[in-house]
């Protein structure tokens, strides 16, 4: 069995996802294995909070070029995480906002 800090990667901080802090919805990088039982069970493990709703994105790498050089960055899955309204927030976006 996978550890929960094998499931979630880092939490996502950009504006947009910090437009859904004040209604307790928050975006973590999970890994791509991971299904959304899964990670909901490990934001619950490590934070202490009851999760209502898990929805996860699929994000392609974007296309990067270096000269004659080409590539792509990394794939990678997004989870947008929505919390109980009873439950109490996750602290390290308590500042951010």
């Amino acid at each position: 069995m996978k550890s929960p800090y094998d499931i979630i990667k880092r939490p996502v901080i950009t504006e947009k996802s910090m437009q859904g802090v004040e209604n307790k919805v928050y975006v973590f990088e999970v890994a791509k294995d991971a299904n959304k039982v899964e990670i909901g069970r490990a934001i619950e493990e490590i934070f202490g909070v009851k999760v209502e709703k898990v929805n996860t994105v699929n994000v392609l790498g974007k296309k990067k070029r270096m000269g004659v050089h080409s590539g792509y960055r990394a794939d990678w899955k997004k989870a947008i995480v929505r919390l109980k309204d009873s439950s109490k927030t996750i602290e390290i976006f308590e500042g951010m906002v």
